[in-house]
């Protein structure tokens, strides 16, 4: 669906940020953008044995609705961290599950592929569809708000970052174009600031849909010519981000989906008319509600 662009209800806010919504897609995440154009673009011959994809959640609901609107089994491999809520989504939406330890899964992100599994690996980040998908949100954006002056987006692989700044890129450069990582794991803002490709230590948080161990080698030389930089903030800004957003806008989003709007806040993207992609909301009920408690799950 087109999802609506609205103004954040912060009047102390040090800019004018704008919220595009994803997390009001059928699967709660934008993810459904790339998942289906990339299955609709593949040959009727490559999907006979169904779809596979590596995914902390919300990918896995995007490729888990779409084959079941085309007819397809599906396979998710997930890391041994992935919340519940997504979980019980996969299945509810007909895939099946894999868990796997993170290092297990993370080499299937590597690979493109999961040894013992038929079907068409769907690439939740590197696949040219998904990220042409993932595109057109960026193309949203700007009919609705032509002139930004940034945007800010939630970075877990790149796909989104890719998909969303090449748009900016071709329609309006002027933009400046953010990633942002949770501070617990952003190896795209070790990378940028060396200069090449890294790996970080990687720890686990309620943010589970962003960061990661490492920039994924196909994705970095591409990530590294869209954006204008890489932001970080910390699981408290985020946790703040989140209740903010439930308390001023009535919006639920997951950690990655406040990622944006955390920097914004913290004034981190400038000012002007800032534009924060809020990628999801797929968090579990238990830690969304210690966050409205005004703690950090």
């Amino acid at each position: 669906m087109r999802t609506p662009l609205v103004r954040l209800n912060a009047l102390e806010a040090p800019a004018e940020i704008w919220l595009k919504l994803e997390n009001l897609q059928p699967i709660g995440s934008f993810k459904l953008r790339g998942a289906l154009n990339a299955m609709r673009r593949a040959a009727p011959e490559d999907l006979r044995a169904g779809v596979v994809t590596a995914s902390a959640g919300n990918m896995a609901q995007g490729v888990a609705w779409a084959a079941r609107e085309l007819g397809l089994p599906c396979t998710v491999v997930v890391p041994d961290h992935a919340p519940e809520t997504k979980l019980a989504a996969i299945e509810r939406l007909g895939g099946r599950v894999i868990k796997v330890p993170f290092e297990r899964w993370w080499q299937a992100l590597e690979e493109s592929g999961f040894e013992g599994v038929e079907g068409l690996f769907v690439h939740p980040v590197q696949d040219e569809g998904v990220m042409a998908g993932n595109g057109t949100i960026g193309l949203e954006v700007l009919e609705d708000l032509p002139e930004p002056d940034a945007v800010l987006i939630p970075y877990g692989g790149g796909g989104l970052t890719s998909g969303i700044a090449s748009a900016f890129r071709q329609m309006r450069p002027e933009t400046r174009v953010y990633a942002v990582e949770p501070e617990t794991a952003a190896p795209l803002n070790a990378s940028i600031a060396s200069g090449k490709r890294r790996e970080i230590e990687y720890r686990p948080s309620f943010v589970d849909g962003a960061g990661g161990r490492a920039v994924l080698p196909k994705m970095w030389p591409l990530v590294r010519s869209l954006v204008d930089g890489a932001l970080t903030v910390s699981i408290d800004e985020t946790s703040a981000a989140v209740r903010l957003l439930a308390e001023r806008n009535r919006v639920v989003a997951e950690g990655a989906g406040a990622l944006s709007v955390a920097a914004a806040l913290a004034g981190k993207a400038g000012a002007g008319k800032i534009v924060c992609i809020v990628s999801g909301g797929n968090i579990d009920a238990a830690k969304l509600a210690t966050i409205l408690a005004g703690r950090t799950p």
